[in-house]
């Protein structure tokens, strides 16, 4: 694994200082300088070289334009400037903010996001299977066919995740009952030539069926499809998959964000979403408005997480309705469709 860059951090504002700290540090980066550019002077030459970037948020530019102008001339790593002052953690410009400033360090310093390895997933190929939860009565009472076509499907979840993610996916599926009417949408960022290791190694003690989307496919009851890194995925009018012929938006692929936005804009609020572990904010942006339409939004636990950078984010947001543990997650659908499937029984 290529090492990773060393940003410097300059600003006149100890609040903004803070902000980007926290922000590098949601990507696995711990900056080696965040100082005041009075401090500046004082770091050694040495520091100073190792710098991969620099970000550089001055309020008040006009009294440090010298000091500007000197750090341009004499720098050899690039500088960032004009990323405008973070807004509040909390705030719906944050994630935007946040995106705006790891595209362009991506840009300069190449992908930031640490990804899962060949070698990580081998791993999960070894672990010790364990009996699913059962399938309630009331959902063996009223069986569900395998595939009904998209436009009566009851509920599909979208399943986020980044580092960590595959593991934690493969828990929460393990833990699912055969039966259990509802699809899955997988968006996973990972290098485009493990998706088939991953497909196997997720698929190992299932009950649910994985396969990588392809052209014409329609999610059904009992499936998982993979939505592929290199193009974006989008839904026909008859729920078949698409694809365009340009990559996804953003740094990284899939982008979970689109990936919510395009099967909301088919399935609206029988959709859902579930952000497992992962860096960065992806989804961040998409889930209030997946909220807005009416969907579910959950996340995993911060304490369960290899990283918690993207779930953290996205509840940041305000709008996650459930937070559990991978198994606990599993557990609350099971429970949730079979509270569904008795309304509909009843009525």
């Amino acid at each position: 694994m290529r090492p990773r860059p060393s940003v410097g951090i300059i600003s006149d504002s100890p609040l903004q200082r803070h902000h980007l700290q926290a922000a590098l540090t949601a990507y696995g980066l711990k900056p080696a300088v965040n100082c005041d550019p009075g401090r500046f002077s004082t770091l050694a030459d040495e520091l100073k070289e190792s710098i991969s970037c620099w970000v550089l948020e001055l309020e008040n530019e006009d009294a440090w334009q010298d000091f500007i102008d000197d750090l341009v001339e004499t720098s050899e790593a690039p500088i960032l400037f004009g990323l405008g002052t973070a807004p509040q953690r909390h705030s719906e410009e944050y994630p935007r903010w946040e995106r705006r400033l790891f595209t362009k360090l991506s840009e300069e310093v190449g992908i930031l996001e640490m990804l899962d390895s060949e070698e990580s997933l081998q791993a999960l190929d070894s672990s010790l299977p364990h009996p699913p939860l059962p399938l309630p009565d009331i959902i063996q009472k009223t069986r569900h066919k395998a595939s009904t076509g998209a436009e009566s499907l009851e509920r599909i979840w979208i399943l986020a995740a980044s580092l960590g993610g595959p593991a934690a996916v493969k828990e929460f599926l393990d833990e699912l009952p055969k039966g259990l009417p509802v699809s899955f949408i997988y968006a996973q960022h990972i290098d485009a030539n493990f998706s088939s290791v991953l497909a196997r190694v997720l698929a190992r003690h299932s009950t649910f069926s994985l396969k990588e989307a392809q052209v014409g496919d329609i999610p059904c009851y009992g499936e998982v499809l993979m939505v592929p890194v290199d193009r974006e995925m989008v839904f026909g009018e008859q729920g078949d998959v698409q694809f365009k012929d340009t990559p996804w938006p953003g740094p990284y692929g899939p982008s979970i964000d689109q990936v919510m936005l395009n099967v909301a804009n088919y399935f609206g609020d029988r959709c859902g979403v579930i952000v497992f572990s992962g860096m960065g904010n992806d989804g961040a942006i998409a889930a209030p408005l997946l909220k807005a339409y009416g969907c579910e939004v959950w996340v995993q636990s911060s304490d369960s997480c290899a990283n918690s950078s993207m779930p953290d984010s996205v509840e940041a947001t305000g709008v996650a309705s459930y937070t559990g543990t991978p198994r606990q997650m599993a557990a609350h659908l099971v429970k949730e469709i079979e509270r569904a499937e008795s309304r509909h029984s009843a009525n």
